[in-house]
Parts: structure tokens; C-alpha cells; sequence
């Protein structure tokens, strides 16, 4: 039969543990999301410098046609970046939201377990703070 310091110490770990998968998941989530947005500045450059490009064609055509065009590649590149700014903003929120679950299900199997650590990090982080 276990002691109860012994049950406290392994709930402890498992929570510690939890905590600690949950963190690593958040952050392999803002990484991934990190690489997405990294991507769409970058075709978000290479939609700018095209589209500079048609507007110097434009200057240089003086035609009717040049400016229908270039006015529809603005609006493309307009719709393609708002597409991609929600795309990032919903990655983000998704990461968020995985850590909250976690969070949320640590709380509901092992409360007084994920209050203690909660408590642990928070003297941690405050200690480290005053330094």
C-alpha cells in the first residue's frame, strides 16, 4: 500500500508531466503556425513586387486594357491576403485552444494536482521576476 505522500508525489509528476505535453504540443502548433505565416509574407512579397510590376506596364501602356488587368491582380492579391491573414490568425487561435484543452482536462481528472503546479510556476516565474 502507497503512502499518501507517495500518491500526492506521483499525481504531482503526472500533472508536471501533462503540463509539460501540453507545452510542447502549444509550441510544435505556434512553430507550425510561425512557418505558415513566414510563408504568406513571403507570397505576399512576391504578389507585391508583381503587381509593381504591372502597374510600371500600366504607366508605360497607357492602355485600357493594362489598367483592367492591373486592377484585377489588385483585387486578387487583396482577397489572397486577407484568405491568409485568417488562415494565420486561425492557426493561432487552434494552439491556443489545444493548450486551453489541455489545461481544461488537467483541471477536471486532477484539480488540486494542476492548482499546486499552477501555484509551483507561478512562485517560479516570480521568482525569477524579481531577479
Amino acid at each position: 500500500m502507497s503512502s499518501p505522500s507517495s500518491t500526492i508525489r506521483d499525481t504531482v509528476r503526472e500533472t508536471a508531466r501533462d503540463a509539460k505535453d501540453a507545452a510542447r504540443e502549444s509550441g510544435r502548433a505556434a512553430s507550425a503556425a510561425s512557418e505558415d505565416i513566414q510563408a504568406d509574407l513571403q507570397a505576399l512579397r512576391d504578389d507585391v513586387t508583381r503587381l509593381a510590376s504591372q502597374i510600371t506596364d500600366i504607366f508605360a501602356a497607357k492602355g485600357t486594357a493594362a489598367w483592367a488587368r492591373a486592377k484585377s491582380n489588385v483585387e486578387d492579391v487583396v482577397s489572397d491576403v486577407s484568405a491568409k491573414g485568417q488562415e494565420a490568425v486561425d492557426a493561432v487561435q487552434e494552439a491556443g485552444d489545444r493548450m486551453i484543452g489541455a489545461i481544461d482536462e488537467s483541471l477536471k481528472t486532477r484539480p488540486y494536482t494542476t492548482l499546486a503546479v499552477a501555484l509551483g510556476i507561478g512562485f517560479l516565474f516570480g521568482a525569477m521576476w524579481r531577479r
